[in-house]
């Protein structure tokens, strides 16, 4: 069933009712009925109306989804980022950025460019865990700029996660344009390897 057919089904189940008919019988709906009052009617009237207007139209017409412009911040607005005074992950240091330039029609700042930019720099490094995941931790030279890692507990269990201290934070929001440039970046599938 086409979406003009559902329409067009629809309408004729309300036109029943607004005529005091069960739509599924064809028979009359008694008198003490709800749909048999004078407002309801009216109302499933004006819906059968409105329905028959979109089906002379052609139907629904979706608008097209607008295309997001890739995120953008200026200097004087990364300024007013806040640092808090613990060390916090990655995916929170993003949620600030973002908040700091709510704009709709925008794409947001994602982690994982921001992650990204990092290992590009040498500043974190994929390993593969114990259970055969891959995760990202410091390195030395990430360690040196303020990026730790710390186990906390959580609903599935004890787990690792990566903070960032001030001085790692500054050394993002200073390398905000590199990152930027990763996160407009189009979405690049892994090629499978040959066998």
């Amino acid at each position: 069933m086409t979406e003009l057919e559902k329409i067009e089904y629809t309408r004729a189940f309300v036109e029943k009712l607004a005529n005091g008919l069960n739509p599924m019988t064809g028979e009359p709906v008694p008198e003490h009925e709800l749909i048999r009052h004078a407002r309801v009617s009216g109302c499933l009237f004006y819906v059968s109306d409105l329905l028959r207007q979109v089906i002379e139209g052609g139907g629904i017409r979706r608008k097209p989804k607008e295309k997001k412009r890739p995120f953008e911040i200026t200097y004087e607005t990364l300024a007013r980022y806040t640092f808090p005074t613990q060390p916090i992950p990655v995916s929170e240091i993003a949620r600030r950025i973002n908040d700091l330039n709510p704009d709709d029609n925008m794409t947001k700042l994602k982690y994982r460019s921001i992650t990204t930019f990092l290992l590009q720099a040498g500043f974190l490094r994929e390993i593969e865990t114990a259970d055969g995941k891959k995760t990202k931790m410091p390195t030395r030279q990430g360690a040196v700029i303020g990026i730790t890692s710390e186990e906390r507990a959580g609903a599935n269990g004890p787990y690792t996660v990566v903070v960032y201290n001030e001085q790692a934070q500054r050394l993002i929001l200073d390398n905000i344009d590199a990152i930027l440039e990763i996160n407009a970046a189009p979405k690049t599938r892994p090629v499978p390897a040959e066998t």
